[in-house]
């Protein structure tokens, strides 16, 4: 073996290659706080292995984009962990980038001659800021439409170039199939391209330079990297990649329902990197937007830049550079405030959306009437399965009259569903494709709610859904009782011989009667 070495090193030089990688000599006192880097260049690693393998089942179209992700999530097998491992390794990497950008400040490591490695490090982040920007798009749901439109509507309000801008990121009038493949494109080619132009310049100039090694130089013989460093950086890369496990397999990453460009009632959030720069604008409304997008944005990336050359003494330790310290210190405690301030301020996730209505959706998709086709080896698809291609307009049109489908192709379906009772079904069908679990409510809730929604919601309204031929139902409670409504709901002209109101005892049994009631009762 050792003949067929010595032939590889005589046409390739590996051992040199090897020893200028391995044995690069370590100054004395390097400690725990060196590995940072290493720890970002494996996440970027597991970024990129990810990315490829997702390519491979990702189609970037309006038409397939969300389904090819669900179909990720739900039919690949190990998918939903591939979508973790790119979804939560994002934010891995932010904060590794942080942490390494923190770790220069504090050592003095970008100064002379280590300019341009700190500023190649300052790209680099601005690289990983718009790979997390450009890849919210591509799962084209509601989260990912809206908070696109307003990062183009931001992009809009640059001086000058605004529109130009827009155009070019949305790439038609409307946000569509040109704007998911621009940012596909870039996402997959121009940024991978951009960061391997800089990984390698990086690490090139770091090399070059060498390591800054602590603050105060520390007595003792320089140390090559392997063994020792590279045993540092192992143990650090194996923490991180246990902790990235942990979010792997405790938390499914959400999907909402599909992008619905017509629902402008969605509000977005971005993911919690960036909602420090969206907190910002609240404070700077109207014509100050600019200041709040470009300016102060553009100031702190320019600083960043520009730092080794405004701070160009030679003194490395915190206490000898006072201002660059305060400076560091007010920025993070800024960006640390306006992201705390914009997590208070995010809704609640559509787990937490769920209203009467949809839990009576629920229950009423599971009935005889979906189920007769609706269920494994039926004619149609499970109600599980369920994809929401269509608008909420045609699907309440499928609910209402299903064999209009399909018509003379199998038995007629049982009765369709009332309007009120079909939008009920979609509400549901749209939070339980979002990923949204039904809230834990107990049997007699669940039963009153579809009693509500099965004989009530045609005419009379909860919270602004149903009917409005009756009368308003939302806070009945803080007139009437359980037992008048019992009675009034079972034969209303018992109660009232001028009511017109039709009675529900035989429609309804004496538990469903009593459920609903006390149900209407409580609400107050």
């Amino acid at each position: 073996m050792r003949g067929v070495f010595d032939w590889l090193d005589s046409r390739t030089g590996f051992r040199a290659a090897r020893h200028h990688l391995l044995d690069e000599p370590i100054p004395s006192g390097v400690g725990w706080w060196f590995i940072t880097g290493s720890i970002l260049l494996f996440l970027l690693g597991v970024q990129v292995v990810t990315g490829i393998v997702l390519t491979m089942y990702y189609v970037p179209s309006p038409e397939s984009a969300y389904d090819s992700v669900r179909f990720i999530m739900d039919g690949l097998p190990f998918g939903a962990l591939l979508r973790g491992f790119h979804f939560f390794g994002a934010s891995f990497i932010v904060v590794a980038a942080l942490l390494h950008l923190v770790r220069v400040v504090m050592f003095g490591s970008y100064k002379k001659p280590r300019e341009l490695t700190w500023m190649t490090g300052v790209l680099l982040l601005l690289v990983i800021l718009a790979f997390a920007l450009s890849g919210y798009l591509l799962p084209w749901d509601q989260k990912a439409y809206w908070a696109t439109t307003v990062t183009i509507n931001i992009a809009r309000g640059t001086p000058v170039l605004g529109e130009h801008v827009a155009n070019l990121m949305r790439g038609g009038a409307d946000l569509g199939a040109l704007t998911l493949v621009r940012w596909y494109s870039a996402h997959v080619f121009l940024l991978p391209a951009a960061l391997i132009v800089l990984v390698l310049s990086h690490l090139y100039l770091m090399r070059r330079h060498g390591i800054s090694g602590p603050i105060e130089p520390v007595a003792g013989p320089a140390k090559p990297f392997f063994p020792y460093h590279v045993l540092k950086d192992t143990i650090g890369m194996a923490v991180v990649f246990a902790v990235l496990l942990t979010f792997v397999f405790s938390i499914r990453v959400p999907l909402d329902a599909i992008a619905d460009p017509s629902d402008a009632s969605y509000i977005p959030r971005p993911e919690w990197y960036f909602l420090s720069l969206f907190q910002l604008l609240k404070y700077f409304p109207g014509p100050l937007e600019p200041v709040a997008t470009m300016v102060i944005p553009g100031v702190v990336v320019g600083g960043l830049l520009m730092l080794p050359f405004l701070d160009s003494s030679p003194h490395r330790h915190p206490f000898r550079r006072p201002v660059v310290m305060l400076c560091f210190g007010v920025l993070g405690l800024a960006v640390t405030t306006l992201t705390t301030l914009g997590l208070r301020d995010t809704p609640p996730e559509a787990a937490s959306q769920w209203t009467p209505m949809a839990i009576a959706g629920q229950a009423l998709a599971a009935d005889e009437r979906c189920q007769a086709c609706h269920r494994p080896g039926g004619a149609a698809n499970p109600v599980s399965e369920l994809r929401l291609r269509r608008d909420p307009e045609w699907i309440a049109g499928h609910l209402a009259d299903p064999e209009v489908i399909a018509p003379g192709l199998r038995p007629a379906p049982p009765g369709g569903l009332q309007p009120a009772q079909a939008a009920a079904v979609v509400q549901y069908l749209t939070l339980a494709r979002a990923g949204a679990q039904p809230p834990e409510v107990s049997v007699e809730e669940r039963m009153a709610a579809t009693a509500f929604a099965r004989h009530c919601v045609n005419c009379h309204q909860i919270d602004g859904e149903g009917g409005a031929f009756g009368p308003d139902l939302s806070h009945i409670g803080q007139t009437r009782d359980a037992a008048w409504l019992r009675a009034w709901i079972a034969d209303p002209s018992e109660v009232d011989v001028l009511a017109n109101m039709p009675g529900f005892s035989d429609a309804m049994s004496d538990t469903e009667l009593g459920v609903l009631s006390d149900y209407l009762a409580a609400r107050k």
